[in-house]
């Protein structure tokens, strides 16, 4: 188990010299020839689906204490962690979501923050939150521990769900793609196949955990208002 777990060990490396997280700067250098360039059919559909974005989160955020444009943070939020999702489905590049060293310093900054605001801006309405409505008195005291106790794994169940999905599913290519070299022809064309369709899987699904990701920080966000 633990030669098998090793594949996911950061030990990329150029003349000695580390390159495992190069792959999160990467796009920093093809952002810039967007705003230059004439736009093209990717740029067209990259900037609906950023407006199409910014619409739910600005939806799903209360309105209250919203200033224009606080969805933004989210929206790189959704763009970074996609495109290292999806880089890191390319051969001999570093997944870097799927280490809880880079998940859980998006995380934890991102929650204390809201907890911050929260609590300083508007702490009668963090109290009430730790009681659901409807309660019976008899269970208030559990019910405030419980959403104690909930409301401070979020970043830690935030950070893990996106780094296990990253990590189960290139697990799973491992594992089958060790078992190619002692099949037959046929039974090889059959894992070719299946690696593919898993190949398109893992694609969706570094997409939708990008999208859950910045959904459950814009839901986070949205209870502290």
């Amino acid at each position: 188990m633990t030669n098998l777990f090793s594949v996911f060990d950061p030990s990329s490396n150029l003349n000695n010299l580390s390159i495992n997280w190069i792959s999160t700067t990467m796009g920093l250098l093809m952002i810039p020839t967007t705003f230059w360039l004439i736009q093209s059919r990717q740029t067209i559909m990259w900037n609906k689906m950023m407006k199409n974005l910014h619409q739910e989160f600005s939806m799903l955020v209360t309105k209250k204490n919203t200033n224009k444009g606080s969805s933004f943070i989210f929206i790189s939020l959704f763009s970074m962690i996609m495109f290292n999702n999806t880089l890191g489905l390319f051969p001999y590049i570093f997944t870097s979501t799927s280490h809880l060293t880079m998940t859980m310093s998006l995380t934890l900054p991102l929650w204390t923050s809201f907890m911050i605001f929260g609590w300083i801006n508007n702490t009668q309405h963090m109290f009430a939150h730790l009681v659901p409505q409807g309660t019976p008195s008899i269970l208030m005291p559990f019910m405030v521990c419980i959403e104690t106790i909930s409301n401070l794994i979020r970043p830690g169940t935030l950070a893990v769900r996106l780094a296990a999905n990253m990590i189960a599913g290139h697990l799973l290519l491992t594992l089958l793609s060790n078992t190619g070299t002692s099949l037959n022809y046929l039974l090889l064309l059959i894992l070719i196949g299946t690696q593919m369709l898993l190949l398109l899987l893992e694609s969706a699904v570094a997409i939708i955990q990008s999208y859950v990701f910045a959904v459950l920080g814009v839901l986070y966000s949205s209870e502290v208002n």
